[in-house]
């Protein structure tokens, strides 16, 4: 009869000794009341800002807490990890300091600005591998040479050490907190960060409801809660690689499923439309993972009158060059951006039509792309236009079928959206 594995679940004297350790290298972040958000929502609303951590996210905190708990011969072999990006930027630091040498694999699509960050931080200690589309591509090499070398794979979130080291965010949040948290928002990718700190809630304020948030592209530990197994997901949109995996860890989906209060996706246009407001707002950069919590706020707001809330900003690893997507991908979820297929009648003054009595007063045309045919009564044209309010859309529309310039609206033909634009 085989027996079956306890689950397991991080002690408390095992996270306050993560604490004690990553004393020498990890920033205690501040726990900051938001003053905007706060009066969004009617609620004390408080950020756990990891995204100031030297490596600029929470990720240190595991990466060098497992590296610091390796054996002298483990640590002379050298270390693999895999990782979306700021797995590897902790891992990099944690080698200088160590002074250990480790392999470093990560997606080809990786933000430059994070692998910039990687040799940064790790300066020669590291090895940076590029490798695949997606973090399973990366994590798959990564294994395949530890198996081979014998070296210690750390992993970026399915690692006891790793989730207690993890879990110190939580330790801080609740020495930090004046008052009694009702409710903490964590970002989850792999699950570590969560599984980590609702352990130490879960312990010492049972109370406190834990949402797990992910992005809709990448449900990966939603989907296994709601099927009660650790699946796999076949397809993932990767935009907001901070948080995204095919697979959530082993340990962490049996620590999740026990201890989240709740689990929600959020869309990656809502993420989006999150980093603009905070860096106009706030002048506070998140990535994209980084955004998720705050992006949650809007689906509980019932919920969180009164209440003490947190928010842990993840990281702030953002690349300047995905500003213009981060932009688009807001102005399409908030329904203010808009593409068609536009018949131009091919003659003379056709386009000054389009533009004087087809738009609206304060509609603007934000991409235009035509071909002029021959032998044809109508030419078409992909046209973007940006509308100041959501409810001018169908006037628009309408005044386009009017004068006969109407041919298609893309934005709900996701296939052709994506090949066209």
């Amino acid at each position: 009869m085989e027996v079956q594995k306890e689950t397991y679940f991080p002690k408390l004297e095992d996270i306050e000794q993560a604490a004690a350790t990553l004393q020498e290298v990890v920033a205690v972040t501040p726990l900051q009341e938001n003053f905007n958000l706060s009066q969004q929502f009617d609620a004390n609303v408080f950020l756990k800002r990891e995204d100031l951590q030297q490596v600029r996210s929470y990720k240190i905190r595991g990466a060098y807490n497992k590296i610091s708990s390796l054996t002298e011969e483990e640590l002379a072999n050298g270390i693999v990890c895999a990782s979306a990006g700021n797995h590897a930027q902790g891992v990099a630091l944690a080698c200088r300091k160590k002074e250990i040498y480790g392999t470093i694999y990560m997606p080809v699509p990786t933000p430059k600005q994070k692998v910039e960050q990687v040799k940064m931080f790790g300066g020669d200690f590291v090895d940076i591998r590029l490798i695949g589309d997606t973090f399973d591509d990366a994590y798959k090499a990564a294994k395949l040479l530890s198996d081979s070398l014998q070296k210690t794979f750390v992993h970026p979130f399915d690692d006891e050490k790793i989730i207690e080291g993890q879990a110190t965010v939580g330790l801080e949040i609740i020495e930090q907190s004046k008052y009694p948290v009702d409710y903490v928002f964590v970002p989850v990718g792999g699950g570590g960060l969560a599984s980590g700190l609702s352990s130490v809630f879960k312990l010492l304020s049972p109370k406190t409801k834990i949402i797990g948030v992910e992005p809709a592209g990448a449900p990966s530990m939603k989907k296994s809660l709601e099927a009660n197994k650790n699946v796999v997901l076949e397809n993932i949109d990767k935009f907001v690689d901070g948080a995204t995996v095919q697979q959530v860890g082993a340990l962490t989906y049996k620590i999740c499923q026990e201890n989240l209060s709740d689990m929600i996706t959020v869309p990656e246009g809502k993420v989006c439309q999150t980093i603009l407001e905070m860096y106009n707002k706030e002048a506070i950069v998140v990535e994209p993972a980084g955004a998720l919590t705050i992006s949650a706020l809007d689906f509980y707001k019932e919920e969180l009158k009164g209440k003490n809330v947190v928010c842990v900003i993840s990281g702030s690893n953002n690349d300047i060059t995905r500003t213009a997507e981060i932009k688009e991908r807001a102005l399409l979820y908030s329904k203010l951006k808009h593409y068609f297929i536009v018949r131009f009648p091919q003659r003379a003054g056709a386009l000054k039509e389009f533009v004087a009595e087809v738009l609206g007063e304060n509609d603007d045309i934000t991409f235009f792309e035509y071909s002029k045919k021959t032998n044809r009564e109508n030419g078409s044209a992909v046209v973007g236009i940006e509308l100041e309010k959501k409810e001018d859309l169908q006037p628009l529309i309408h005044r386009m079928k009017q004068r006969n310039f109407f041919g298609e609206y893309l934005n709900d033909k996701p296939n052709l959206f994506e090949f066209l634009v």
